[in-house]
């Protein structure tokens, strides 16, 4: 009998959300060494990096994905440029962004700018470098997930995202995994973590 298996990974930059190989393209599959009927819950752009969670457990693709659930995700994040007061009291208060050809209002959201760069991994390849424009780290928690939705909202208010990082869903963090590395958890404590019943 299969039982439920559970993955905390983070996934590098220029990786795809999945096993299967595209366009030459790294995958799940180059970094992560996990039985076949596992699959990741939810996915991170290609040029997002970050918390994945892979299972082979169905249910829990529908307790995390549907948005009556509104799971808490934190993201820190790099833009371009020195952000401002009134660009983030936007973006707490939600902006217009592009779904599918519709116009979007973002829900409310917490929005702030790091006083001192987050220790972070080095990316490879790093973000463009440029002497005279800053590249300030901010942090936005969101209860919904739209396609590439922190990065249309920063775009909105003028600052685009060079550098994107998932660091938390509900209490499921990184911790200390750096980028390629995972470690197996428990259904009680994938459940526990996310404050749902499997």
């Amino acid at each position: 009998m299969n039982y439920s298996r559970y993955f905390v990974v983070y996934k590098p930059f220029q990786t795809l959300s999945q096993f299967t190989s595209q366009d030459n393209k790294h995958t799940l599959k180059d970094f992560f060494p996990v039985p076949s009927d596992i699959y990741p819950v939810g996915r991170l752009d290609f040029d997002s990096e970050g918390l994945l969670i892979l299972t082979n457990d169905t249910s829990l693709n529908h307790k995390l994905l549907n948005p009556n659930f509104a799971h808490s995700r934190e993201y820190w994040l790099q833009v371009d440029g020195a952000i401002t007061g009134s660009a983030v009291e936007q973006l707490q208060k939600g902006v217009d962004i592009n779904i599918s050809g519709k116009i979007y209002r973002t829900q409310k959201c917490i929005a702030e700018i790091f006083t001192k760069e987050p220790k972070m991994p080095e990316r490879h390849p790093p973000i463009r470098f440029r002497k005279d424009i800053p590249a300030p780290w901010i942090k936005i928690i969101l209860n919904e997930g739209k396609n590439r939705q922190v990065r249309k909202m920063c775009a909105n208010v003028g600052f685009p995202v060079l550098r994107l990082v998932r660091v938390r869903i509900e209490n499921i963090t990184l911790e200390s995994i750096q980028p390629g590395g995972m470690r197996e958890v428990s259904k009680a404590e994938i459940a526990k973590g996310l404050k749902i019943k499997l």
